[in-house]
């Protein structure tokens, strides 16, 4: 799919030359994580990491899977990205991006809310 959107279009290219942010995207491409496991695998520093999250958030390129509640009582989130690959072409003064997305997560999370399945 080719993205002309400008706001998502902008993100990816910027994305695509920091290098945090894409393993982040990495690191949670395949499976929903949380904001330690992802400085856990990265090891990417604990403010870095935070506010590198929350720009992908604002920005469309990650998506919160999940809020838990832990027996603490502190929010607990889960972010997944919306990206799976992405192909970045400059063609004749232009730039387009293609991408795939990441098999529906707000759908999967959907599905998994009103499945009566445990």
């Amino acid at each position: 799919m080719i993205i002309n959107k400008g706001k998502l279009k902008d993100a990816i290219l910027i994305a695509m030359g920091d290098k945090e942010i894409v393993q982040i995207m990495n690191c949670s491409m395949y499976k929903s994580v949380s904001a330690n496991e992802i400085i856990k695998e990265t090891e990417i520093p604990h403010t870095t990491a935070y506010r590198k999250i929350k720009w992908m958030l604002e920005n469309g390129i990650l998506i919160t899977e999940k809020i838990l509640i832990t027996q603490d009582g502190k929010k607990s989130s889960t972010f997944r990205s919306i990206l799976r690959s992405i192909s970045i072409k400059y063609e004749r003064n232009e730039i387009i991006v293609q991408a795939e997305y990441n098999v529906n997560p707000l759908s999967r999370t959907v599905n998994k809310f009103f499945s009566l399945d445990d």
